[in-house]
Parts: C-alpha cells; structure tokens; sequence
C-alpha cells in the first residue's frame, strides 16, 4: 500500500466555466472566440466599431473601405453594385463618414480638362469628432485650507511695482498724451470677406461629364449678359445644382434660358449669389415614370421582283432587289 503507482494516468483537468463558456448563473451577453489572424486582416479601431453618432451603414462602409487595397474605386456606383443597399443611403453614410474626419473627398481637373474626385480614408482621424487625441482639461485649483476659529491670518504684503521711466515721463508731462488724443493716427480696415454662397441642390450621383456639361453651362452664361461671369470657384460651387438639373430631364438650353431670363436692371454685386438661388428656388420636380413602350414589328410583304417575303412598312421590293435596282 505504501509503494507508488507510476503507471497511474493523470487525472483529467476540470474546464475552468469561466474562460471557456459563460456560467448559467451569469446575464445573458455576447462571448468571443477570437482565432489569431496572420494574413487577411485588417485592423479598425474601438472609435470607429463604438462610435456614438455614426449610424451602422456608415460604420460598416468605413470598415469596408478602410480594407480595400489603394486604388480601389469607392464611388457611390461601385459600392452599389457591391452592396444591397441603394444609392441613397451609401451616399448618406459617405456624407456622414466625411463630416466625422474618416473621409475626404476632394474634386481635382487632370491634364485633359476632366473633374475627378479623390478620396483619402483616414483610419483615425484627429480632433474632438474622430477618435484622435482630445485636449486635455485644467486640473482644479486646490482649495485653501479651512480656517479655524479664533485665528487671523497675516495681512498679506502688496508689493509696490514701479512704473517703468516711459511711464514715470508720461505721468509727469501729459502733454503728449493730449496730443495724441487730438491726432490719433489712422487704422487700418482690415478687408471684409464675402459671406458663403447660399447652398444648392445636391445629385444622386454626378459623372464627370455631367460635371463638365454644367461648368459649361455656367461659363457660357456671360455670352448672353456680361453680369454673369463667375469664378472657377463659384462655377465649382454651383455645378451640382445644375447637375441636378440635367438628371431631371432638363435641357442645357432650358438651364441656360432659366438663369438668363427675368434679370434684375440693376448692377449685380454677386452674380453667383443670384444663380445659387435661382437653382434651389426654380428646381423643377422629378419627370414622372413612363414605361418603355413595346415595339410593334412590321408586317410581312411580298417582293414584287423576286416574290420573297420580308418585313416592311409597305410593299415594293426586298433589300436585296431594291439594292440590285440601284
């Protein structure tokens, strides 16, 4: 009895409830089986995946993007075509990503005259919206200790501070100081900025010869009143209106008829002003949905040359015999 076994098996080791699976005395909450990644992965922060304002589309089409390789097209078609949800809503969540810092998007002319759009993905952008540093707030002054009754406190000393000998001379002779007053000199008017151009309607989508047919527009508007030369900038600014424009069946001659018309006599100060307000007030609405209309084929006939039947919209002859004939 006293001698050991050493060909004993070890006992089975207890699974430990707590690292392993959730103990069924404890609520109800999401467990995580996390398996190591060496390739194929991407790395997304806890201030983007938890972030309080960000809706759940736009969360998602951030991690989306953020795991696409350089290059890759992140326009509102494409993630449209990749994605079931519509124009509208990746459009939206794009428009929420780039108020938050995760986006930019920026409209560049290349080389041959045509706008593009360039988008930077920012996995952590900075300042109080992204998930950058924050400044950090003033530590509170210490209080002062609690006096006791019965004690008085020393006086505290003022110290005496001597005005400098320039102020010393002015305190003693105020006469330049008069003269001064009676002749100050003159300020300088610092230039007053323009205020923003009103907003104007914004597209579904605008493909850059869209963009280009409205700056068109816009810079063609001067040939019929020299009031109407704008600014590349203003032009850049109001281009969207008019896309919007010309995706609800518009015509560019009935754009340009709209925004020349009716002009107010006197000189205008800020032409674009006016345009910017004329696209968002005389916005035409959506054209109504027409269905295609089915295509009724010709009737058969007979060729007076060779006696064969084909399909036309009246009788004579063939392709054939009427290509002979010629």
């Amino acid at each position: 009895m006293d001698s050991q076994n050493l060909s004993a098996q070890a006992p089975t080791a207890s699974r430990d409830e707590a690292k392993n699976h959730p103990s069924r005395w404890t609520s109800a909450g999401v467990v995580h089986e996390n398996a190591p990644h060496a390739t194929h992965f991407t790395v997304v922060g806890n201030h983007l995946a938890q972030h309080e304002e960000l809706s759940l589309t736009a969360i998602g089409l951030a991690t989306h993007i953020q795991s696409l390789p350089a290059g890759s097209p992140v326009d509102i078609r494409s993630l449209a075509r990749r994605f079931p949800e519509g124009t509208t809503r990746i459009a939206a969540a794009l428009r929420e990503l780039e108020a938050h810092g995760y986006l930019r998007r920026t409209r560049q002319r290349t080389a041959a005259g045509h706008v593009v759009t360039r988008t930077v993905s920012c996995n952590r952008p900075l300042g109080p919206t992204g998930g950058g540093t924050t400044p950090r707030r003033p530590r509170p002054e210490p209080e002062p200790p609690p006096r006791r009754r019965g004690t008085q406190q020393p006086p505290q000393r003022r110290r005496e501070v001597q005005a400098p000998p320039q102020h010393r001379r002015e305190a003693q002779d105020p006469a330049p100081r008069r003269r001064e007053a009676h002749d100050p000199a003159p300020r300088r008017r610092e230039p007053r900025r323009p205020a923003a151009l009103p907003a104007v309607p914004q597209p579904a989508y605008a493909t850059p010869d869209q963009v280009q047919t409205a700056i068109g527009i816009l810079s063609g508007l001067r040939r019929t009143d020299t009031r109407l030369l704008i600014s590349a900038t203003d032009a850049e600014h109001l281009a969207p209106g008019v896309v919007t424009w010309l995706e609800r069946d518009v015509t560019p001659d009935c754009i340009h008829r709209a925004l020349t018309t009716l002009l107010p006599a006197e000189p205008l100060r800020r032409p674009a002003a006016l345009l910017a307000h004329r696209l968002t007030a005389q916005l035409p609405p959506l054209p109504p949905f027409l269905p295609p209309r089915p295509t009724v084929p010709h009737p058969l006939q007979n060729c007076d040359t060779c006696d064969r039947a084909y399909r036309g919209p009246k009788p004579g002859a063939c392709g054939g015999c009427a290509t002979v004939a010629r």
